[in-house]
């Protein structure tokens, strides 16, 4: 198993997120990790979701969605090839940070047979895109917000 969380402070309220995060047409926009997503993010619902991680290798996943909590949660989970083989489940939580910031976290546990033998690469390759993702979301969704005043 693979247990993997990337957090980041964004300086907007959780409606704002939630809205870039659950655009799923729009991720090829400003997503370098995800770099194509489609479906509605809804519980119950399949998604097509194309991740570019830094290898170049495109992957594509069918995750099912677990948690639709608008403003708090997103949450699905998808497997490679077979689920014995390796699944994922990934999940996007939005936590109050006080003074209209929001903690944005990105976590995922990996299982199944071939995570334990590339353990290193999985996890450097989704801590190196979950960074990346966290980053740009910030900059899409705080573009053209006024700075906060210094306190």
């Amino acid at each position: 198993m693979i247990e993997l969380s990337v957090a980041s402070d964004i300086d907007a309220p959780a409606e704002a997120i939630w809205e870039a995060l659950t655009d799923l047409s729009r991720f090829g926009e400003w997503n370098p990790f995800i770099r194509a997503a489609s479906g509605t993010p809804a519980v119950g619902a399949k998604l097509r979701v194309r991740v570019r991680p830094s290898i170049v290798v495109p992957l594509i996943f069918h995750p099912t969605v677990l948690v639709c909590d608008a403003n708090r949660e997103l949450r699905w989970r998808g497997h490679f090839l077979k689920p014995w083989i390796a699944s994922g489940e990934h999940s996007f939580t939005l936590e109050p940070a006080g003074d209209g910031r929001t903690r944005f976290v990105q976590h995922e546990v990996i299982t199944g047979l071939l995570p334990p033998f590339l353990s290193r690469l999985i996890s450097r390759e989704a801590r190196l895109g979950f960074e990346a993702m966290n980053r740009a979301l910030k900059a899409r969704v705080e573009r053209g917000r006024p700075a906060r005043a210094a306190s």
